[in-house]
C-alpha cells in the first residue's frame, strides 16, 4: 500500500497545509531513498527514508506508517522516526 508524498508530510504535520506540501515537493527539496522528488503524487510507503531540508537544517526521516486523514500531534509523531 502507499500513499501520495504529499498528503502524508501534510498528515505527519511537517507542513501547516496541503498546497505547502505540494510546493516542497515540486520544487525538489525533498530526497526519497536517495532520489530527487519532484512531483507531489511521489508514492510513498512504509519503510522509505526521507530526507527534508527545513530551516537551515536537513532531517531524515524512516516511514513507520501511512495515514488516512491528518490527526492530533501524538498520532502525527507515530508515522515516523527521525534517523541521526
Amino acid at each position: 500500500m502507499s500513499d501520495r508524498i504529499d498528503k502524508w508530510l501534510f498528515c505527519a504535520r511537517f507542513y501547516r497545509t496541503r498546497a505547502l506540501a505540494q510546493a516542497a515537493a515540486s520544487s525538489g527539496r525533498l530526497r526519497l531513498n536517495g532520489n530527487r522528488v519532484e512531483k507531489p503524487a511521489q508514492p510513498l510507503k512504509a519503510g522509505d527514508v526521507l530526507t527534508i531540508g527545513r530551516g537551515g537544517q536537513v532531517m531524515a526521516l524512516k516511514v513507520l506508517a501511512l495515514a488516512e486523514r491528518r490527526g492530533p500531534a501524538s498520532l502525527a509523531r507515530t508515522l515516523y522516526e527521525v534517523l541521526e
